[in-house]
């Protein structure tokens, strides 16, 4: 799927459209309304007005039929006024998300309250998990929706890794940078329960990923950080044994694929952004430290005061090792 700039003419269905313009774990906690849009409106064409970037994985979520590029919150939507004949907005209830749309002129609008334009809709929840955020304005609406109902596709193409214990050592902010000698730790710990061990990040964590691997005396060929497309990477972490993240986009593929994970949170609660409890999935934080600066370039308190032993402990109890294969 191609991210295009404005709406492809009309295939004859009437037109859905959902503004969610943010970043890969924003997408991923959006799921389970996408899927609950689908069933609510089979007959319409949905189109995800999102960031460009992120074509690779609206391309595994089989229930957006357009990806409309959509690059923050300051210019328009690229769909003509009237075209649109339902508009959600999943993206928040500010002035910014709620005038572009607006804007669109659809017929209904499904959203949060919006009195400046008349929008009937609950009013904003503050202390909710992101996923509950989304389902329960579409239940306010009368539309069926399941929080945990996270999965996505598989891209068709074979995994570059299969099967591998994958550590992403990479986040957008220092706030979420777990020490890398920690990550070595977690490593070394790995490869002496018997698995084969990965590393992934994006371009601007090689140099960690590579800091990681000679720590933990590791292969330079299990270092993936920076050289995986955004597919390849969700490939990865969907053939996966096990991931083991911070509070990242790979935290929330791994819920989506229903991969084991250890997710060590830093500034960001666990109560608003975690794995489903009903997955394979263990949340690690100190919420008694927790600063909450997410775009701070130190590590959150919250983070520090989680420990490699307190990783491999956690590792331990999904089972999913064989101590056996390291003797």
């Amino acid at each position: 799927m191609t991210a295009v700039d404005s709406l492809p003419p009309s295939d004859g269905r009437p037109e859905l459209l959902v503004l969610r313009a943010i970043k890969l774990g924003d997408l991923l906690v959006a799921v389970p309304a996408l899927h609950a849009l689908r069933r609510a409106f089979p007959d319409h064409r949905i189109t995800l007005a999102t960031t460009a970037w992120l074509a690779p994985v609206v391309e595994l979520v089989p229930d957006v039929d357009v990806h409309l590029a959509q690059h923050g919150l300051d210019h328009p939507v690229g769909a003509p006024a009237g075209a649109i004949d339902v508009a959600v907005n999943l993206h928040g209830a500010g002035p910014e998300s709620s005038d572009l749309v607006a804007a669109l002129g659809a017929r209904r609008v499904i959203g949060h309250a919006d009195p400046t334009h008349g929008f009937d809709g609950p009013e904003w929840p503050d202390a909710v998990h992101e996923r509950v955020r989304w389902t329960d304005l579409l239940r306010w609406h009368g539309i069926d929706a399941d929080p945990d109902d996270v999965g996505i596709a598989r891209p068709a193409a074979p995994p570059v890794a299969d099967g591998a214990a994958v550590v992403h050592v990479g986040a957008f902010h220092g706030a979420r940078h777990w020490p890398t000698d920690r990550f070595a730790d977690v490593v070394r710990g790995l490869q002496e329960r018997g698995l084969d061990v990965v590393l992934t990040g994006g371009a601007d964590d090689v140099e960690r990923a590579a800091a990681v691997a000679q720590a933990a005396g590791t292969a330079p060929g299990a270092v993936l950080a920076g050289g995986l497309a955004l597919q390849d990477f969700a490939g990865v972490i969907a053939a996966a044994r096990l991931v083991v993240t911070v509070d990242t986009g790979a935290a929330h593929l791994a819920s989506a694929y229903g991969v084991p994970s250890v997710v060590v949170f830093g500034p960001a609660p666990p109560e608003a952004w975690g794995p489903p409890a009903t997955g394979p999935h263990v949340v690690l934080t100190d919420a008694s430290v927790r600063r909450g600066d997410v775009f701070a370039e130190d590590p959150d308190p919250a983070l520090l005061a989680i420990g490699s032993d307190d990783v491999l402990a956690a590792v331990d109890s999904l089972g999913v090792t064989d101590r056996s294969a390291a003797r």
